[in-house]
């Protein structure tokens, strides 16, 4: 099928998008995860995409502990904090287990997004949307956008100092960490003057102060708007499906999909909680999973060939069909990662359940002061930005449907 026309409507879909998200922001509650105003972002768009044609809309619920994802820092810290102490009262042989014990933790928690401390927070309700688009004939292939519908609190030093202060200061508390641990080994070793020794472990609580300004990474009082992240993703999809019922275009052989996942903030909570509710589903035809996440300055548009942190490999068939399609129609588009310290999109939970999946995004990921912070609002959208990933993954569909990458 040929879906110039819909491409070239790709300033109007980014209107469209800009408005839509600008509603959600004005209208409803905050979407922290796991919240109320979450779960009426679900309701709302799924009510939009029920009036788009879908023949099968869903709203699912799961349970959750979204303390947890950043809960890590005040075990971690505080272990941390009580290891140091050890240290200067001659208790080197308990400084290893804690730091250790700390770091495990927060590799687990928040490098991997395990659940390693989940149960040690409150449980809360999240909400996914799964809405399908049926073709007309038989089913040859799928195609499904995502997006998260929650938005995150905020991260003071990023609004405050910016990236580089934030990123140096998490970088600092880990120096600190190994800082204990290497002196606590020479220590255990007799391996220099323990008058030295003494010095090194006082000379050490420079790094307290980073330690006890990490108490402090999360504003819980501020949940940001997130119009860029990530309501920009969610709409990607449903901007696709609006532009072809305003042309009464329909697939005889390409199914649609549009899920919404929730709870991406804290750990990718929603979209893992879908995989399992969904564990078996969508694998009758080839189908393909685009996460949008944070649709922003179109310099920065990105397929994500490795997401988590870089430790989750995705799929390269639709990481390619991506850029191929970009290319064609003279979209920038950079081959990339998601790197360490970068976070991650639900494509991360998708392929690691064994879907094909594809993580898109529109950032700088080298932090830049709206992220995470009371900058991300739907009066900071960018226009150009949405219409370029807009484009581009409707000639992803196109090119999806005249069977590449099959």
């Amino acid at each position: 099928m040929d879906l110039k026309k819909i491409i070239d409507k790709k300033d109007w879909a980014a209107q469209y998008m800009i408005d839509e998200i600008t509603h959600i922001c004005k209208t409803f509650e905050k979407r922290a995860p796991g919240s109320k105003g979450e779960k009426q972002a679900c309701e709302y768009m799924a009510g939009v995409l029920k009036d788009l044609g879908c023949d099968e809309v869903k709203v699912e619920s799961y349970k959750e502990n979204p303390g947890s994802f950043y809960g890590w820092i005040y075990i971690t810290i505080t272990l941390c904090l009580i290891a140091a102490f050890a240290y200067i009262l001659g208790l080197a042989w308990l400084t290893i287990p804690l730091i250790i014990i700390g770091l495990i933790i927060c590799v687990l928690q928040f490098g991997l997004y395990k659940k390693a401390v989940d149960k040690l927070f409150k449980e809360k309700t999240g909400h996914n949307v799964t809405a399908i688009k049926k073709c007309t004939g038989e089913i040859k292939r799928r195609i499904i956008f995502n997006g998260h519908p929650d938005a995150t609190w905020e991260w003071p030093v990023n609004y405050a100092l910016g990236g580089v202060a934030f990123e140096s200061h998490a970088i600092l508390c880990f120096v600190g960490a190994f800082y204990y641990i290497i002196i606590s080994i020479l220590n255990l070793a007799n391996a220099v003057d323990e008058a030295l020794l003494v010095k090194l472990g006082l000379g050490g609580l420079v790094f307290l102060p980073f330690w006890l300004g990490l108490y402090f990474m999360v504003n819980y009082k501020v949940v940001v708007d997130g119009a860029n992240d990530n309501l920009s993703g969610c709409y990607m999809g449903i901007a696709i499906l609006k532009a072809l019922k305003d042309e009464g275009i329909e697939f005889e052989n390409t199914e649609i999909g549009v899920v919404l996942t929730g709870s991406e903030e804290c750990g990718l909570r929603g979209s893992k909680a879908w995989c399992e509710a969904h564990a078996g589903e969508f694998q009758d035809v080839p189908t393909f999973f685009y996460a949008y996440d944070t649709i922003y300055d179109p310099k920065y548009l990105m397929a994500n060939y490795r997401d988590l942190n870089g430790t989750v490999k995705t799929d390269k068939d639709a990481n390619d069909l991506f850029m191929e399609a970009a290319e064609a129609i003279g979209v920038p588009c950079k081959k990339g990662m998601v790197p360490p310290m970068g976070g991650a999109t639900d494509s991360a939970a998708f392929a690691q359940a064994g879907f094909r999946a594809a993580g898109i995004t529109g950032l700088n990921h080298k932090l830049e002061s709206y992220y995470h912070t009371r900058r991300d609002t739907y009066d900071n959208m960018n226009a150009e930005g949405l219409a370029n990933c807009y484009a581009a993954s409707v000639k992803v569909l196109e090119m999806f449907d005249n069977g590449a990458k099959q």
